[in-house]
């Protein structure tokens, strides 16, 4: 069933990789792309926003690149004017910037603290708060979350801060989906489970914490705690976003989709 988001625009927020490959933001605007959406893709990294923009005009696409830091209201309130700028209305949000840093209650500082909430909590807040007046004055839309299994779950990892910024984002997806769903904006979260994605591979102490010598290793020991036996990628996550914007979940709001082959059932 192709051309599932024909005629839609897309803010993809956090549509650059953070190295190479394929992380869930930039997977996610190249495949909206590939079904039909322009997407107007976003990163703090403008070289990587431009990647990826790249990639989806040489597959025939139209897309647009553009520099944002999402903790800052005034760059996240001109990246929805250029948007809605240059295409006139946004019926997709997909907000897909995060970042992890080990670390407990105990030996957080609380500097590290504040920049994890920021980033993955605030952003999101920054980001719905300039976009919903334009979805509603249009007449809905679609909000896509990010989140992460660390919401629901303990993950074996000790990062305080990511757990608790990815729950608060979930309930305040769940939260914001009811206030909004009488306008027909629907907002939603996706929750990917153990992916093998760029800001894993280079988020500092994940291999040590795994007791992994390299990278590869991690990925198999991660693989080998999950049902199905393998990690997720960038498109796992794509895909469940391309659901979710397009108009086959017209009645579906306020959920967590949780993509993780199954790890977040298991008891041990």
């Amino acid at each position: 069933m192709p051309d599932r988001l024909r005629g839609k625009t897309a803010l993809v927020v956090g549509a650059g990789s953070s190295g190479p490959g394929w992380g869930n933001g930039k997977a996610t605007a190249v495949t909206f792309a590939r079904e039909g959406a322009r997407v107007f893709c976003v990163d703090v990294n403008l070289d990587a926003a431009r990647e990826t923009a790249a990639i989806i005009t040489a597959e025939g696409g139209e897309a647009l690149a553009h520099r944002a830091d999402v903790v800052s209201p005034s760059d996240v309130a001109a990246m929805v004017e250029a948007c809605r700028a240059a295409w006139g209305r946004i019926d997709v949000l997909d907000n897909n910037v995060g970042i992890a840093e080990l670390g407990g209650v105990v030996d957080l500082s609380e500097a590290t603290w504040d920049r994890v909430l920021a980033v993955n909590l605030k952003g999101a807040f920054l980001t719905m708060k300039h976009v919903i007046p334009l979805m509603e004055s249009q007449g809905g839309g679609s909000i896509i979350n990010i989140s992460s299994i660390a919401a629901i779950r303990y993950t074996g990892l000790p990062y305080a801060s990511y757990y608790a910024s990815k729950a608060a984002l979930s309930h305040l997806t769940r939260t914001t989906a009811v206030e909004y769903a009488g306008k027909r904006i629907r907002v939603n979260a996706i929750l990917p489970g153990l992916m093998q994605t760029p800001m894993v591979a280079r988020a500092a102490g994940f291999a040590s914490a795994y007791a992994a010598a390299d990278v590869d290793e991690m990925w198999r020991v991660r693989a080998s705690q999950v049902p199905m036996g393998i990690g997720g990628d960038g498109f796992d996550v794509a895909w469940a976003a391309v659901y979710l914007a397009s108009d086959e979940s017209r009645y579906v709001t306020g959920i967590e989709l949780v993509v993780d082959g199954g790890v977040s059932q298991k008891y041990a």
